[in-house]
């Protein structure tokens, strides 16, 4: 639904957002961001600005507060509705006020109205939030600053409003961005990496546990700010306690103790040596507008990845969406050289061209499917984009989690990250996110390497308190652990003991058959002063599981999301922040018209000015209602009327350049993508392998080993299979010359080594040592799992 309320300036107007300021303070794998935002009124008549800006999914905001002139007015949280009805009442009264307010259908969406900004005014706004740090597959730590903000495609026939784009050129955005970095942890920092220039790391103290770090001069809004940190031996099995809140009451979320378990599995070799040969592999892949390009030709390539890497006795299918949606088999096909070649013909002409971003519709379709016995089904979604109905489609997730787990990708800057992490989240999988000069190929690979370890079961966490201390957990059950990959839980300690004052936690599971058990010992009494931090992410934890419940629209579930959050200051989409600065009381006269400018970090955010009509300057736009607000109808001197909370969004750097906005349908705008392909020798010789894992030895192979057939054949011990030879030279050339890409074909030549023990076949020391003169590699028999 797109709603027509607001007028847009064709010449370029006075931009009320000047500077922003971003200080983040890394504490280990938590991070704690302050934006502040600075606003000017250089326009002779007041304004209300709305910005609307994306924060990642699993952000917990949890302070917001404005300053004009010399008053400092902190937001207090309220019911959404209420906090609404104020506002207006607020603007209504002439004074001035503050509303930020989270999208009721994605939680990586806010929007900020600044209210009734007087003529040459000045506003400082103060945003807070606290949220945890990604596992990269190399051991770093992610945290992702988002300033791009697509579109959110919504389905035909759903609830709900779409978000358009419209174009801004990163030169012409009027405002400033700082931005600065802190860094401590008990371990070393070793290194701070960035998609941006960095100065250089300044370590603090002399065991460089504490760091600094900002952006260097001359960036651009162009993609989201990432920082990858490194610490020394950092991934440790740990308990932090926190300190309640000491002017909140005894027996509340705030008033009692936090404690954050961090659980970081490391499975023995020999466990992990068991990969499963079953499974049912789905593959969702993106095929709308805005996949074109790189994306969709990166797409195909990590397709060939997957499908041969597959195990042999496996059954798989490919589905592809867009406005539509398409699958390569009617239901899944047990995997072979016929089925696989099959597949990969298709799926070599696929293209960005099915439309929109229906992706309901073939989750409802696969679940309909009836699962394979003894062939556990693994999902994996590959997707650019975000739709407006990320609830719906994370919630049939949840509902289908019992026979499935999901392996989500987002492509690019700006996928929706509440979509990605819910997807991941209640499909029991694990999230990937894919930007910049990241290889896709080698993030899928990692999760089908996760999808292939063996389930954990029956994991349990029991907690050994002194008497007098219990614990209420706060996170969900744990269902879910990956080698290497770690996973939080939040609990509230309430009590005291005289006595004791350590604790210990068991988590125990068991994996493969092999039972697993890990003890940590901690202090009840905090060993460091981290502020409120673990309550307030025991609390963001506590709150989207209560919304993500399949009776969320229950009065009693509403009521206690909004009870928490309101407790612990931290956003829900039931409630909102509300800051009146009650000392302004000027009314305002005249009709509230909007324009679009540029805001907050790439997104298009619209003002209002009170002022008469003046229709020879302004153009009607089409503007998107994100909330669906209703208007409240009051009237004011001047026939003021609150309009509909609207909001604009794009891209900056890489979109389209249009006077006119043009409306998000089902026919999706291809968006320029930042990801890397280039004509591939590794994946030349990957097409070759066959579904058994053997490569042939035929002019093709000499070809992709840039060799011509008589150099290849010539040495080939007599003893030895045309097959066997072809194969042992593929996995010399792999290791010897593609080792910086080994989690891409590791799985692949894991197959292939299976297939060459399974013929016991003669003289491969001989062959091995016949490849590595052949090549001009150096790789030892041990090297190829020989």
């Amino acid at each position: 639904m797109v709603c027509r309320c607001g007028l847009l300036t064709v010449n370029k107007e006075p931009v009320p957002l000047k500077a922003i300021e971003v200080e983040v303070e890394v504490k280990d794998h938590v991070a704690n961001v302050l934006s502040t935002l600075h606003y000017e009124n250089k326009e002779d008549k007041a304004i209300e600005a709305v910005f609307v800006f994306p924060l990642s999914g699993d952000a917990a905001v949890c302070h917001f507060s404005a300053k004009i002139g010399q008053t400092e007015i902190v937001a207090d949280v309220k019911e959404k509705q209420e906090a609404r009805e104020e506002y207006d009442d607020a603007l209504s009264s002439g004074q001035q006020a503050f509303l930020l307010e989270e999208s009721e259908q994605t939680p990586d969406i806010f929007s900020l109205s600044v209210g009734s900004l007087p003529p040459g005014e000045s506003a400082s706004i103060r945003l807070e939030y606290v949220t945890e740090l990604a596992v990269e597959a190399d051991g770093g730590l992610r945290f992702c600053l988002p300033v791009v903000l697509n579109p959110r495609y919504q389905p035909q026939g759903s609830e709900g409003h779409s978000v358009q784009v419209t174009s801004v050129p990163a030169s012409r955005v009027p405002y400033s961005l700082s931005f600065s970095a802190r860094v401590s942890s008990p371990r070393r920092v070793s290194k701070v990496d960035s998609n941006f220039s960095l100065e250089p790391l300044q370590y603090l103290d002399k065991e460089q546990t504490h760091a600094a770090v900002k952006l260097a001069a001359g960036h651009t809004f162009d993609k989201d700010i990432e920082l990858l940190i490194y610490y020394k031996d950092a991934h440790q099995p740990a308990v932090v306690v926190e300190a309640g809140k000491a002017s909140a009451k005894p027996g509340t979320l705030m008033g009692d103790a936090a404690v954050m378990l961090s659980v970081y599995p490391e499975f023995s070799q020999a466990v992990m040596s068991s990969f499963t040969t079953k499974g049912e592999f789905v593959f969702l892949l993106d095929r709308s507008g805005s996949m074109a390009g790189d994306r969709i030709n990166s797409a195909r390539d990590t397709l060939l990845l997957l499908l041969k890497s597959l195990p042999m006795g496996c059954y798989f299918n490919i589905y592809s969406f867009g406005s539509s949606f398409e699958h390569i088999f009617p239901k899944s096909m047990e995997y072979s050289e016929k089925t696989m070649k099959k597949a990969l013909k298709i799926v070599k002409e696929m293209k960005a061209n099915l439309g929109g971003t229906e992706i309901l519709q073939p989750l409802n379709h696969i679940y309909s499917q009836p699962c394979i016995p003894s062939q556990p089904r693994q999902l994996f979604v590959l997707t650019d984009g975000g739709v407006g109905n990320t609830k719906e489609v994370t919630t049939l997730v949840k509902k289908n989690s019992s026979s499935h787990r999901c392996f989500s990708f987002g492509i690019g800057q700006g996928a929706s990250t509440a979509l990605i992490y819910g997807l991941a989240k209640e499909g029991r999988g694990h999230a990937q996110f894919i930007t910049g000069a990241d290889r896709m190929q080698a993030k899928v690979m990692q999760s089908l390497e996760f999808a292939l370890q063996p389930v954990v079961e029956d994991i349990s966490v029991i907690w050994d308190l002194p008497k007098g201390v219990s614990v209420t957990h706060l996170s969900p059950p744990l269902t879910t652990l990956f080698q290497g990959q770690r996973s939080l839980i939040y609990a509230q300690l309430t009590g005291q003991s005289s006595e004791e004052t350590d604790g210990s936690v068991m988590v125990n599971y068991s994996l493969a058959g092999h039972p697993f058990q890990s003890k940590l010992g901690f202090p009840l009494q905090p060993t460091e002063d981290t502020g409120l931090t673990i309550h307030r992410l025991g609390a963001r934890t506590l709150i989207r599981s209560l919304e993500s419940n399949e009776g969320e629209k229950d009065e009693e579930v509403t009521k206690k999301v909004v009870d928490v959050s309101i407790q612990s200051g931290v956003s829900s989409s039931f409630t909102a922040f509300i800051a009146i600065n009650r000392d302004s009381t000027e009314a305002i006269r005249g009709p509230l018209l909007h324009r679009s400018v540029p805001g907050v970090g790439g997104v298009v955010a619209s003002y209002a000015l009170h002022t008469p009509y003046q229709g020879a300057s302004l153009q009607m736009q089409d503007m998107c209602c994100l909330s669906g607000r209703p208007t409240n109808g009051k009237r004011i001197e001047g026939h003021l009327k609150m309009k509909q909370r609207s909001i604009r969004s794009s891209t900056l750097g890489s979109l389209f350049h249009s006077r006119k906005a043009k409306s998000f349908s089902s026919k999706e705008i291809p968006v320029a993508s930042s990801i890397q392909t280039t004509p591939d020798t590794l994946l030349q010789l990957v097409s070759l392998q066959n579904a058994s894992g053997c490569w042939e030895l035929n002019p093709d192979l000499a070809a992709a080993l840039n060799k011509t057939r008589k150099e290849v054949e010539q040495p080939k011990p007599a003893k030895v299979n045309g097959n066997v030879w072809a194969t042992i030279l593929a996995l010399v050339w792999l290791h010897g010359f593609k080792s910086d890409a080994e989690v891409e074909w590791k799985l692949l030549a894991r197959k292939a080594v299976s297939w060459l023990l399974a013929q016991n076949a003669p003289c491969i020391t001989e062959c091995v040592l016949a490849g590595n003169t052949l090549l001009g590699c150096n790789v030892q028999k041990e090297t190829l799992g020989l």
